[in-house]
């Protein structure tokens, strides 16, 4: 596949998929740190603090990176191998400066040097949720590719929309949302959402495209859990 401005091939879909990119002379690429498998001698690589000193000071809490690496073409250009941390599907979205999108903030991969990252505090609604208190609001122009764990489906939203909150990976920010409980707020539905980690669902409202992934980490931590290694008095 081709965009506007990047080359790129996505190998291994949807279970265990890595990202090439193919760097033209002089091009340079924004990947998120640690996620570089192999690259062409002709690129070099330098580390820079993610966002400002504030916003990774706010990342430090959620256990996520501190830095991105930037590569940069030599005048000969060549290959970027990406692997994303977790088993999943990663996707392109291309900016084109008309709107921007949200994304879970464990979803970066790599961006284009012309595209702006910015973490935002969801307060409540990420508390309640379950997830990490920040989402990465991308826009501007160029390429960003995004992952999860499990398959990525895309869905069209006009008007509204429900998904568990665990599943979702992205979404254009011409999208409203809000965090919300099946069955609405109780005491009962709230014990029941924060303990047993169901009933929690995001109602997006509007027109946009949504992403949700296939499977919930969640649910994968919860089945490990009886195997985990336990002390004995």
């Amino acid at each position: 596949m081709t965009t506007q401005e990047t080359a790129y091939q996505i190998e291994h879909s949807p279970a265990y998929a890595s990202l090439i990119l193919d760097l033209q002379p002089n091009q340079s690429m924004l990947v998120e740190a640690s996620a570089m498998a192999a690259m062409d001698t002709a690129l070099t690589m330098k580390t820079q603090m993610r966002g400002g000193l504030m916003k990774s000071v706010g990342r430090m809490f959620v256990g996520e990176s501190l830095f991105i690496n930037e590569f940069i073409a030599s005048s000969r250009g060549g290959q970027l191998y990406i692997s994303p941390g977790v088993p999943g599907e990663v996707k392109h979205y291309h900016l084109t400066g008309d709107k921007g999108l949200m994304v879970q903030s464990s979803g970066f991969v790599a961006c284009s040097p012309t595209v702006d990252m910015d973490t935002k505090f969801q307060g409540f609604k990420g508390f309640f949720s379950g997830e990490s208190l920040f989402l990465i609001h991308v826009s501007g122009k160029g390429d960003f590719w995004f992952s999860s764990y499990g398959a990525i489906v895309e869905i069209p939203v006009a008007g509204d929309y429900v998904v568990d909150t665990s599943y979702i990976v992205a979404f254009e920010d011409s999208l409203d949302y809000n965090v919300e409980m099946i069955g609405g707020l109780s005491f009962k539905n709230l014990k029941t959402g924060i303990l047993g980690g169901e009933g929690l669902v995001c109602r997006f409202r509007g027109k946009g495209r949504l992403w949700v992934q296939s499977r919930s980490i969640y649910g994968l931590l919860n089945f490990l859990r009886p195997f985990r290694p336990t002390k004995s008095n």
